[in-house]
């Protein structure tokens, strides 16, 4: 996205798309007939668009976070994780053998007016420079942490706060997951009182879309303190 998609979509921020984003509990832009969402071409109320990162350690569920909200076919760039990689790309389901090596990329439009360009970075270090690379132009991100193990999220929180970059951090439930208090998760991970924090499970469409619709209205109140 360029720098006028982003002013754009900080103006919908601000408009009649943003207001009823902030109200909704939608996904993906079903069809009028009640089939499954529209396809590749937009609808024709669509009044904004926003680019939003989805970030997070290695194995933490930014892949499948975009592939189940995705309304068209979700891009993709997986590859089979080598022995070589094994020694560096620490963290996450030891059963995994796949990682994102450049982006994801998916599509969700809320209540048919908002756009939301989901770009999923590689969850390791090692590819911060594709990170900060998809970062330009984007309004926000949803960071995903896994309670097994904070720490791995430090990195893509840190890169965040970096980049002063606006986010909302959703606590990607896995089975075994240890359970805290909100007020334990905001000081482990070091939140500013601000910051949306909510539970979401990666691989259930309501779920997730509720989750960036938390981070949506935190960019909607960011945007109008602003003004």
């Amino acid at each position: 996205m360029a720098s006028k998609a982003a002013s754009d979509a900080a103006g919908t921020a601000a408009g009649p798309a943003a207001g009823t984003a902030a109200g909704t509990t939608g996904g993906p832009a079903a069809d009028p007939a009640g089939g499954p969402p529209a396809g590749k071409y937009l609808s024709s109320g669509v009044a904004g668009a926003a680019k939003i990162l989805v970030v997070g350690p290695l194995g933490v569920g930014k892949t499948t976070l975009i592939g189940t909200v995705s309304e068209i076919k979700p891009l993709f760039t997986e590859a089979v994780m080598t022995q070589a990689g094994a020694r560096v790309d620490t963290g996450g389901d030891r059963a995994k053998t796949t990682t994102t090596v450049a982006l994801d990329f998916g599509r969700m439009t809320i209540d048919g007016e908002l756009v939301l360009y989901l770009f999923g970075t590689p969850g390791q270090q090692r590819f911060l420079p594709a990170w900060r690379d998809l970062a330009k132009g984007s309004l926000g991100a949803l960071a995903l942490v896994d309670t097994r193990d904070l720490t791995a999220s430090f990195d893509a929180l840190g890169n965040l706060e970096d980049l002063g970059l606006p986010f909302a951090v959703a606590v990607n439930v896995f089975p075994g997951s240890p359970q805290h208090r909100e007020d334990e998760l905001r000081a482990a991970l070091d939140l500013l009182p601000d910051t949306p924090l909510v539970a979401c499970d990666a691989r259930d469409p309501r779920s997730s879309v509720q989750a960036l619709i938390a981070l949506v209205r935190h960019l909607i109140h960011a945007a109008t303190e602003s003004s």
